[in-house]
């Protein structure tokens, strides 16, 4: 498969500017070392590229572990960048004495010193990310979005903030292929066998060997039981106590197993939206897996299958494809927003909701159906009545080809926003 431009690569580069360390993490095989090789040519001092050093070599991991401060030594000069780093967190401390050293010596090339890599969420590790507060930029890598596997134009969730509407175009991609793209690299162009066989060796090898290396798990072997139980719960509110009774487990240990499942970038949780307004909210998280795909492996069914025989269950899937398609461009772009979800403890709900830094927010309402009526937007008029003048507007994205007004700053929008 030929390279494929990422959406994050301009972010990763203004990072490198500003500062000495620059973290990239996410999950395994989303990307990462292709596109560090690929930044490391343009990334260079005294005309010399970035040295790559992979801690996936057991020798070179050997090194780093039991020789960090003479690891790092030995790579002075050009900008260095290690993949894999979290396999060797003896090097963080050290990293830390480095940075502070070239700061205090003026040296004004101090900045993008460092690219590394990881697959497990350094914010989740403090005995790794507190050393480096100040020091690090930290950016995650998420499997492709639909529009990086396919024309690569950015820009969907700039759009929907802006209510930009108009010119939209499916680029010929329909919400299932869509769907099927917005995976991992390896995989875009790979048939259903080959999915099948690729996600089984990449369940075993996450849970099997990677999570060893970061965490001493009494139970490991329920870990792929636990990831099963979730996929069936895509969009639904986490209840640790039950997800934990169905695997077998203590509801204190199955909601650190579940911890464990998205430090690895495995699952996902959006967060409760709540201020402190009259209306009792529910403050339970929504869980989700980082792909569609895997998502459908481990429900051991086909996603067109599922299209067209399980609808209850496809709409599931297509609001874990949109969680995962706002969460990818959030990380990709510039955009300053959070995400969230809305419930009232009356079932009043909507899907998703984007709120920015100045506290304007826009709900997103996901409908995998070719039509919309005013009861799609129920949801929406009860958070916007909370909202009040920081509601921005309204969203439904549904599988249809044509945008609709349903209000003042209410819309109905095809799914192809997204890309």
């Amino acid at each position: 498969m030929k390279y494929l431009d990422r959406h994050i690569t301009a972010r990763i580069k203004e990072a490198l500017k500003v500062s000495p360390i620059v973290f990239l993490n996410g999950a395994r095989q989303t990307g990462k070392s292709t596109l560090v090789q690929t930044i490391a040519k343009e990334v260079s001092s005294n005309n010399e590229p970035a040295t790559y050093v992979s801690l996936d070599r057991p020798v070179l991991l050997t090194s780093a572990s039991s020789a960090p401060e003479a690891f790092l030594t030995g790579y002075q000069g050009s900008p260095v960048i290690i993949d894999e780093v979290q396999l060797a967190p003896e090097l963080f401390r050290v990293l830390k004495i480095v940075v502070d050293e070239a700061r205090i010596s003026g040296v004004a090339s101090a900045n993008g010193k460092y690219l590394l890599t990881g697959s497990a969420n350094i914010l989740a590790l403090p005995r790794l990310a507190d050393p480096l507060v100040g020091r690090m930029a930290i950016l995650t890598l998420y499997p492709f979005t639909a529009a990086e596997a396919t024309h690569n134009i950015p820009g969907g969730i700039e759009r929907l903030l802006r209510l930009d509407f108009k010119n939209i175009n499916n680029r010929g991609l329909t919400l299932l292929n869509a769907i099927k793209k917005g995976t991992f690299p390896e995989i875009v162009e790979a048939s259903i066998a080959e999915r099948r066989i690729w996600f089984d060796g990449y369940i075993t090898s996450i849970l099997q060997r990677d999570v060893r290396q970061i965490s001493e798990l009494e139970k490991i072997s329920l870990l792929p039981q636990l990831l099963s139980v979730l996929a069936t719960r895509v969009g639904g509110l986490m209840n640790d106590s039950d997800i934990a009774r169905e695997v077998g487990l203590s509801s204190v240990t199955g909601k650190s197993y579940r911890g464990i499942l998205k430090l690895m970038f495995l699952t996902l949780d959006v967060k409760p939206w709540h201020r402190n307004v009259g209306k009792r909210l529910v403050k339970a998280a929504k869980g989700y897996l980082v792909d569609t795909n895997l998502a459908c492996h481990l429900l051991d069914y086909d996603i067109d299958d599922v299209a067209s025989k399980q609808p209850g269950l496809f709409g599931n899937l297509v609001e874990n494809f949109v969680a995962t398609e706002l969460l990818k461009q959030l990380s990709n772009s510039d955009v300053k927003a959070e995400l969230y979800h809305f419930r009232t403890s009356d079932g009043k709900e909507v899907d998703f909701i984007l709120e920015r830094p100045d506290g304007s927010v826009l709900a997103i309402e996901v409908k995998r159906a070719e039509t919309v009526n005013m009861d799609d937007f129920k949801g929406i008029k009860v958070f916007q009545e909370l909202a009040g003048k920081d509601f921005i507007g309204g969203v439904v994205l549904y599988s249809g080809k044509d945008v609709a007004p349903f209000g003042n700053n209410l819309w109905a929008v095809p799914f192809s926003v997204l890309w």
